[in-house]
């Protein structure tokens, strides 16, 4: 074998160890950044052809023009190198952006099945007492020993309207997450929406003895469904009237601020736990491990009310979020005033 094919196979031999090495480097770059590993790549194959030659040179005790004939030939292999490095580099990254995406994934279909499951736990406990008293009221009624009989028919009525509630927004609810919910959008007023609410809730605050008032900043106006944000917006009313004590106050606004109108809607709760805001508009939940509703509140419903309201709101492209402010907590609807 000649000197010049020795210093050949040298040169390969000691650029595909120190190539070997730079493209496990640039793998372990690409789980961190795609971008660097691309830059790192052909660095990596000019310094291990800059080794083989220097290498192969000194072994080989090279002249210069056996040294630039072997620099040529490894040079030549160069941009294959460099396409290879950089095609480890995007495999790696994509399987691990793939693995990623697959564990994301899984924990979300776990986390959608947790909350199915607690959902119609939850339901299952919220019914379960109703029908009891039903049960217990009808065996009174049919034995006769009932001293005033209509009273027991008023409570019969309640619980079957709670029940009625429960069972509409499970409907509501099961038609929002699968995308069935049909909406006709149009253009209306926030300041009449935030009035016909205020009429709609305010004998429930009456009987709490809660303070509701609300006012829009001026002609505030937005492409929406009438029908299901007015649903939207009392549950939240709704929600904040029962969790604020008697004397305190729920503000109503309507505002419009950076192409958006925000619907804000403010309690004096007390303020919802920092851990627990992230789960504020999870079906089901009521932020105590109680489930047992209220019973002496005829409209207390199955805990889905928030997250209706979340669906309506993200259906119409918009975003809902929650805050503690000085004593209580503020709900804000942020809708696209574009149609």
């Amino acid at each position: 074998m000649s000197p010049e094919l020795n210093a050949v196979v040298l040169s390969a031999g000691s650029a595909a160890i120190v190539g070997a090495l730079g493209f496990i480097a640039v793998a372990a770059l690409a789980r961190r950044s795609l971008s660097w590993a691309a830059v790192i790549a052909p660095i990596v194959v000019v310094l291990a052809v800059a080794t083989g030659v220097i290498i192969s040179g000194r072994a080989m005790h090279l002249s210069a023009e056996d040294s630039t004939l072997v620099l040529l030939i490894l040079l030549a292999a160069t941009p294959v190198a460099i396409a290879f490095g950089v095609m480890i580099a995007r495999q790696v990254h994509d399987l691990d952006r793939r693995e990623a995406d697959h564990e994301a994934m899984r924990q979300r279909d776990q986390e959608i099945e947790q909350s199915r499951r607690d959902m119609v736990a939850w339901v299952s406990h919220d019914l379960r007492t109703p029908l009891a008293g039903l049960r217990a009221m009808a065996e009174a009624l049919e034995d006769g020993v009932v001293d005033d009989p209509s009273r027991y028919h008023r409570r019969m009525r309640t619980e079957v309207d709670r029940m009625s509630l429960m069972v509409d927004d499970l409907l509501a609810l099961s038609q929002l997450q699968s995308g069935a919910l049909r909406m006709a959008f149009e253009r209306v007023s926030l300041a009449d929406l935030v009035s016909d609410t205020l009429a709609s809730t305010d004998p429930l605050a009456r009987s709490r003895g809660v303070h509701l008032t609300g006012s829009a900043d001026g002609p505030v106006s937005a492409e929406i469904d009438s029908r299901e944000m007015s649903r939207a917006l009392t549950n939240l009313v709704v929600n904040a009237v029962r969790h604020t004590p008697a004397d305190g106050t729920v503000v109503v606004q309507a505002a419009f601020t950076d192409n958006e109108a925000v619907l804000s809607v403010t309690d004096e709760c007390g303020g919802i736990d920092e851990h627990d805001l992230a789960r504020v508009f999870e079906a089901g939940w009521r932020g105590t491990p109680a489930r047992t509703p209220d019973t002496s509140d005829t409209g207390a419903g199955a805990g889905l009310g928030l997250a209706i309201a979340r669906g309506v709101v993200e259906a119409h492209g918009g975003r809902i979020d929650v805050r503690n402010v000085t004593g209580g907590c503020r709900f804000e609807v942020h809708i696209p005033v574009a149609a």
